[in-house]
């Protein structure tokens, strides 16, 4: 079980009707997202081909921080306010879908690219299967 999960478990409020294994599943896909996309960034930074990459950079930078942001607020309480959670999931999707389509033009050159674009593509399909609760 994920430390997710336990957390929304363990919360002494119920969860209003919302999905706990999709709400879990998506702040740790968040999470990741957000984790692989930075390191990527950085690794992007180290190739020799630099100026090639600056949208891949530029992209995978915004997805960090949106999805990290995306985590956080996921792990309040969902009773917070949920036109900005959903706000938040659709940002998130979408910062996602574009980081994984910059990483997947890079992909056959860099390994990194490749790793990001999966973990990107998790990330939007999880805040996807959230929004469609």
């Amino acid at each position: 079980m994920s430390y997710a999960t336990t957390m929304l478990r363990a919360h002494p409020r119920p969860l209003p009707h919302i999905d706990r294994a999709a709400l879990a599943e998506c702040i740790e896909a968040c999470i990741e997202g957000a984790q692989t996309a930075t390191a990527c960034a950085e690794a992007c930074l180290s190739e020799p081909d630099l100026p090639d990459l600056a949208d891949c950079i530029r992209a995978t930078l915004d997805c960090a921080d949106v999805a990290g942001t995306t985590a956080k607020v996921l792990s309040r309480h969902p009773t917070y306010d949920a036109n900005l959670r959903r706000a938040l999931l659709a940002a998130c999707r979408a910062a996602s879908a574009l980081s994984a389509e910059e990483c997947e033009r890079h992909a056959e050159r860099h390994s990194h690219c490749r790793v990001c674009a999966d973990a990107c593509r998790r990330c939007e399909a999880a805040c996807q299967r959230l929004l469609d609760v």
